[in-house]
């Protein structure tokens, strides 16, 4: 017997699903994302909650013992993880999802003989098991267990088609007869097809496969709503799938390139990882104070912050040295490229958990006509998206991709740890130019040195 009947379940049921929509659009927005985050998490709670009060469940106290370990697990992981490593969390949490979903299936084959149920399973099995594992292969090119770059070899081309023309010939044969083994290897396919799909992606392109492998895991858990006849996991796995969907698209859009070109480009050398040497070009270099002084002298600033801020954790120094440069009267705003960081919005949360105002952070589109007025820019741990090389250079990988206009700048300065290149692996040509001046170092210690500098002023 269970404690509600099916309308309150289709009423709760609704109100889950308005929550998970009013928290797509609350994360539209930094200014509204921390509400639209805890809206989405409410829906999730509710949804679970309706499930034990309106299904009559068996082995509850071992579904009760996998709740308590996840949540063991996941919560402590969350809270200490660093925002430079976000991206790797958001893969493996995703990748998690896709392997639940396809469980979920391999177990529910047994229980049903329709051939269209068996056709959502055989879907969720493949599409899950994909982005388990491919999600698994981001994880490890993020957190640096294995190279960024492109692994391709002889005959990869052909494997992948093999995999993929048996995991369809075992799923029509599990379609039509049920045979859990088969089930079994469609899984084990799956599995290596995902593998297949991601290791020729290197470079910048690795975040934009993060999002179409949350894409796929929406599809899967979209089906196993199927598969389980639970409408609410349809529209939560639609909606996932959805906005992977838009999410990739516009990340692909942000880099100039097209979702094909990223996941299959470096079979023809189109991957946006280059070569990883360091240029013997002369630089012109400074010191924290000559910088503060072009800052500090300056009408308009604006601070272009990149994965290198992240790295050092220079949030909040870059944002109190924003404020020291207000107090002097200049103007000062933050350009934020789509794709600058691991993830769209990386550096929007970043800044904001340093209290920088919503009003400053501007987009690419707004900002990018206001460069040629800007009396410094200086460029934090930014390379790959103030590189002219994307608009003046047919042969780099990445020709085509939106950049800010950097360049447009009365004085560019530079915070860059060595000359290495950026995560594309190749030469910001913007780094000779005559307005181009560079402060080797960390970009937190940098980014002190000169706020103490210009206070001293």
């Amino acid at each position: 017997m269970t404690l509600l009947n099916p309308t309150w379940t289709a009423l709760l049921y609704l109100a889950a699903a308005a929550c998970f929509i009013l928290a797509l659009k609350g994360l539209n927005s930094p200014r509204t994302a921390r509400r639209g985050n805890l809206i989405g998490a409410f829906g999730a709670l509710l949804a679970v909650v309706t499930v034990f009060v309106s299904v009559k469940l068996d082995n509850i106290p071992w579904i009760l013992g996998a709740i308590a370990v996840g949540s063991g697990i996941a919560a402590p992981v969350a809270r200490r993880v660093q925002m430079t490593q976000m991206p790797q969390l958001v893969a493996l949490f995703n990748g998690v999802g896709g392997g639940a979903a396809a469980l979920v299936a391999l177990l529910e084959l047994s229980h049903t003989a329709d051939p269209w149920v068996r056709l959502a399973i055989v879907f969720t099995l493949l599409v899950g098991a994909v982005s388990f594992a491919g999600s698994g292969v981001t994880f490890a090119k993020l957190q640096g267990l294995m190279t960024t770059r492109p692994v391709t070899f002889p005959g990869l081309p052909a494997l992948m088609a093999v995999v993929l023309l048996a995991a369809v010939g075992a799923g029509i044969v599990v379609i039509l007869s049920g045979w859990l083994a088969l089930a079994q290897v469609l899984l084990l396919l799956g599995l290596v097809a995902g593998i297949l799909l991601v290791l020729p992606v290197g470079g910048a392109d690795v975040p934009i496969v993060i999002s179409l492998l949350n894409a796929f895991t929406g599809l899967a858990v979209a089906a196993s709503g199927l598969v389980l006849g639970n409408v609410l996991l349809v529209v939560a796995g639609t909606l996932v799938g959805a906005s992977g969907t838009i999410l990739t698209r516009a990340m692909a859009a942000a880099m100039g390139r097209s979702v094909a070109g990223i996941m299959f480009g470096a079979f023809k050398g189109g991957s946006t990882a280059g070569s990883t040497a360091v240029s013997e070009r002369p630089v012109r270099s400074s010191s924290p104070e000559d910088v503060a002084v072009l800052l500090g002298y300056a009408q308009r600033v604006i601070i272009v912050p990149g994965y290198g801020l992240a790295v050092a954790q220079g949030q909040h120094t870059a944002a109190e040295l924003a404020l020291a440069l207000e107090a002097r009267g200049i103007e000062v705003d933050f350009a934020i490229h789509p794709v600058a960081g691991r993830m769209p919005g990386h550096m929007n949360v970043l800044l904001a958990e340093a209290s920088v105002p919503y009003e400053s952070l501007k987009e690419m589109s707004e900002i990018n006509s206001e460069f040629k007025t800007t009396d410094v820019a200086l460029v934090v741990g930014a390379n790959d998206v103030v590189n002219p090389a994307a608009k003046t250079t047919s042969g780099s990988p990445i020709y085509g991709m939106p950049i800010l206009e950097v360049a447009d700048s009365r004085q560019v300065v530079f915070l860059k740890r060595s000359m290495r290149p950026g995560f594309a692996g190749i030469e910001n040509e913007l780094l000779y130019e005559p307005q181009t001046t560079l402060l080797f170092g960390d970009a937190k210690d940098s980014l002190t040195k000169v706020l103490g500098a210009v206070k001293a002023l």
